[in-house]
């Protein structure tokens, strides 16, 4: 396509959408953004796809309006909230437009009493938090990037953290979804309740299909009480003390909310000691987080570890630099992977790499590599281990040539399936799920 038909074509879009959401800078061409701002679209796409605007619906209506006409056009959208997961998982094929849901971001309900909130998908995770600390309740997720990572993105990606342990992933914690499906109709699931069984579970569908699916408008969630205190017991050291600690730990009737393994580089660039490690944070009532605490501070001393609890004013801020020390913010040339091995294997595991943590309950973790090569071994190990590896952000370059989900089982006609019902035209996100769905 020659500069002056493309030109053309771009100004189709743009005045296409325009036409449906009259506000001011809600559809902006792809050559009006920030350098940075393309920096970062591009790498969630292929080196072949040149989009020409992004669009920002403010209502759910706009979103279903602006989806309806793609579908109708046959036009490749690449969903976004923020933008801050955008590169993880596969690289979105030919797309056309991106569509970001940041600013349809409002609070449609907080039932204080039934401890359920539903918010529109554009919220960020901080704001909402915020919201539900007035009523002293909290969402037991703990993202990447929460200041800026929105509550649909979350969803999309299903991004828990180390939370995991006490409370479930994303899909645990959702009660009720609406989304727009790829023809632009408006679709529901679940409910505001916690008890509710109507319908599909088409919750769990959505959680971790990164937009391929369905665009996410709305959900619901179950919340908790914030705890009345918390603490964080730190152990370091050799690699078989460590093992027979999380052994005891998973024995015991110890109630951690947080328990992570981890890499002996991580130990050392938080200055928490030498060898591996094994955080684990407890929050409740002051009697029992102290009582817990010093438990399994004198297990560890039992089995010749260093440990310490850390200071209240320290707490927070170590358990979000966790994952920060993994993720690469920066210069986007690392690799970071979402990882998965059986528990009884983890601390085996977490010996052998360099960079990286594993939740203790689940046998799921993250790690920062360098290598395409390092990308290949890991996986070796992982799968020799019943588990799997799967790349989040690389740069585009290590994606093209790399297979990011390494699926090995065999669901995927099923999901092609799956895909082929909710979105026959292949228009949402194509290519940045398993198996280029």
């Amino acid at each position: 396509m020659n500069a002056m038909s493309n030109e053309k074509t771009q100004s189709v879009y743009a005045s296409t959408l325009k036409s449906i959401i009259n506000t001011e800078n809600a559809v902006l061409p792809w050559e009006n953004l920030e350098p940075s701002q393309q920096q970062r679209i591009q790498q969630a796409m292929d080196s072949k796809s040149h989009p020409s605007c992004i669009v920002y619906p403010h209502t759910q209506a706009e979103l279903a309006a602006v989806i309806a006409t793609a579908n109708r056009n046959k036009w490749r959208v690449l969903a976004q909230g923020s933008g801050s997961k955008l590169n993880w998982g596969g690289l979105a094929k030919n797309i056309d437009i991106v569509v970001s849901t940041e600013r349809i971001n409002q609070l449609i309900e907080h039932a204080v009493g039934d401890l359920t909130v539903t918010v529109e998908a554009g919220m960020k995770f901080a704001h909402l938090q915020e919201i539900l600390a007035k009523s002293r309740q909290t969402l037991a997720l703990d993202p990447a990037e929460p200041t800026s990572a929105t509550i649909g993105g979350i969803v999309a990606t299903a991004d828990t953290g180390s939370l995991r342990q006490r409370f479930g992933g994303v899909r645990d914690q959702l009660l009720g979804i609406t989304f727009v499906r790829a023809d632009g109709q408006i679709a529901k699931a679940g409910g505001r309740v916690v008890k509710n069984v109507a319908g599909y579970d088409l919750m769990k569908l959505f959680t971790g299909a990164y937009g391929t699916l369905g665009i996410i408008s709305q959900v619901t969630f179950r919340v908790y009480p914030l705890p009345e205190t918390s603490a964080t017991v730190i152990l370091t050291g050799k690699a078989e003390a460590i093992s027979q600690a999380a052994t005891i730990l998973q024995g015991s009737e110890l109630t951690p909310t947080q328990a992570d393994l981890l890499s002996s580089k991580l130990v050392s660039n938080l200055d928490l000691g030498t060898g591996i490690g094994l955080i684990t944070r407890f929050q409740s009532i002051s009697e029992s987080v102290k009582e817990q605490s010093n438990r399994l501070l004198a297990i560890g001393q039992q089995l010749g570890l260093y440990g310490t609890i850390c200071s209240a004013e320290n707490e927070a801020d170590l358990w979000q630099r966790l994952p920060e020390q993994i993720h690469d913010n920066v210069t986007n040339s690392l690799i970071t992977c979402k990882i998965g091995v059986l528990p009884t294997t983890a601390v085996e595991v977490i010996h052998q790499i360099e960079m990286g943590l594993i939740h203790l309950s689940s046998g799921l973790g993250l790690v920062r590599l360098e290598s395409q090569n390092q990308v290949l071994s890991l996986r070796q190990l992982c799968q020799s281990n019943y588990g799997f590896l799967i790349v989040l952000a690389a740069p585009v370059a290590i994606k093209e040539r790399l297979d990011v989900w390494g699926y090995t089982g065999n669901a995927l006609q099923l999901m092609r399936g799956i895909k082929e019902q909710f979105d026959g035209n292949y228009i949402l996100s194509p290519g940045r799920f398993v198996g280029g769905i």
